[in-house]
């Protein structure tokens, strides 16, 4: 029985890159776990969810432009925006703001299409004028998503 001694080298450059490749399969592991597993949140929601997004009626917000006022107004049943408009715009609103009619006419049919107001598009000439108009219309979508509010309820909202 003879017994030679053996000796093994481990060049340090080697064991770096073995450790840093151990990391990053485990955080990929990790990362595919977390994105692939369904949500607990969203399974309570599936679940709930017979009663619809909005609670359907007409709901409205004051916008204040100087000072003139408008109404924004949506329309919603169940689960779709069924239309959005603007109330008591006059001559006086459209000539200081002449961009708020084009604007909004634009986003309406966007919102009425894509039943969402995400992905709205808008040109740089419009962005501000875009921007509180959308602000209006998701303070009014909020108010038809939360039940325990009465339908119409107004609230006023100030621009610049």
């Amino acid at each position: 029985m003879s017994s030679k001694t053996k000796i093994v080298v481990f060049h340090m450059k080697e064991l770096i890159y073995t450790g840093i490749f151990i990391v990053l399969g485990i955080l990929f592991i990790i990362l595919l776990t977390i994105m692939f597993l369904p949500d607990k949140k969203d399974q309570k929601d599936t679940g709930t969810d017979t009663a619809g997004i909005y609670t359907p009626g007409v709901y409205s917000t004051t916008l204040v432009l100087g000072d003139q006022t408008i109404d924004v107004e949506v329309m919603v049943n169940a689960d779709n925006i069924q239309s959005v408009q603007l109330k008591n715009l006059n001559d006086a609103i459209t000539t200081m703001y002449p961009l708020i009619q084009p604007s909004f006419e634009d986003i309406a049919r966007q919102i009425e299409e894509k039943q969402s107001l995400n992905n709205i598009t808008y040109s740089d000439e419009t962005k501000y004028t875009s921007m509180v108009l959308i602000d209006a219309i998701r303070t009014t979508l909020e108010k038809a998503s939360s039940a325990d509010k009465p339908d119409s309820t107004e609230e006023t909202q100030q621009a610049e």
